[in-house]
């Protein structure tokens, strides 16, 4: 049976429910091929209390969006043969109040559109009902603005909407692949924190730059500030924006 995708609008009604007591518990945490934003690896690398330069050498691969032509992080699967999340266990999620937020958002599917000619970002929402799944049999009723609300997604899909805003600039700017230095910054300043308040704080990297002294004193010691800053000047130094 193939997935059955089914269009839904925010405050339409789905129903769902997972727990450990369904036979299919943990098998969406297999089979993986996914994506982690900037603000997934913040909350992931803060979680297991390591730099983002540990987090990322350790549980992420590199590669180039073919869509996009910017820098990818993709997590990288703990059981190679099972393609398994490396933080999945026999009792759930290990970095469970942590999670990415595609694991939050599952079942439903979020993506956004942007006019060039308004600027206006438009949600879109579908549900994806996976043959493996039991889930849809659980007597679980929530419109999918609910949903949203339950599993935490606000401060997610709020710092992955300025993400967004650099897509939408950069193919307007700059179509295909980053060079390599131009890939290197926006690693730099959107995946690999710290070391980004490193080349602020301790190597001048911003020095005469348009920051204000609050910005960066608030990205001293705040990782969300400091990813908001990075976006910021990902957008002014290589789109001009």
């Amino acid at each position: 049976m193939e997935n059955n995708i089914v269009p839904l609008d925010i405050d339409d009604l789905f129903t769902f429910a997972c727990s450990r007591q369904l036979p299919c518990f943990n098998e969406c945490c297999r089979d993986l091929n996914q994506f982690l934003t900037p603000y997934d690896i913040l909350r992931l690398k803060n979680f297991l209390n390591m730099t983002s330069g540990d987090f990322l050498e350790k549980y992420t691969t590199l590669h180039n969006g073919p869509e996009t032509g910017l820098p990818v992080i993709s997590l990288r699967p703990g059981n190679s043969a099972e393609l398994q999340c490396p933080f999945v266990t026999p009792d759930g999620c290990r970095v469970y109040s942590d999670r990415p937020s595609s694991c939050r958002m599952y079942p439903i599917a979020r993506a956004l559109t942007h006019s060039r000619e308004t600027g206006r970002v438009t949600e879109h929402y579908a549900l994806m009902k996976e043959p493996h799944c039991l889930g849809f049999s659980q007597n679980k009723t929530r419109t999918v603005r609910e949903w949203l609300a339950d599993q935490g997604l606000e401060p997610y899909n709020r710092y992955n909407a300025l993400m967004m805003e650099i897509i939408s600039l950069k193919n307007r700017q700059r179509p295909g692949p980053l060079d390599m230095k131009s890939g290197r910054l926006f690693y730099l300043a959107l995946y690999d924190l710290d070391s980004f308040r490193t080349g602020i704080f301790e190597n001048n990297l911003l020095k005469g730059q348009f920051f204000g002294e609050d910005e960066l004193a608030a990205a001293r010691d705040d990782d969300t500030a400091l990813l908001v800053l990075g976006i910021k000047w990902v957008k002014k130094a290589l789109f001009d924006g």
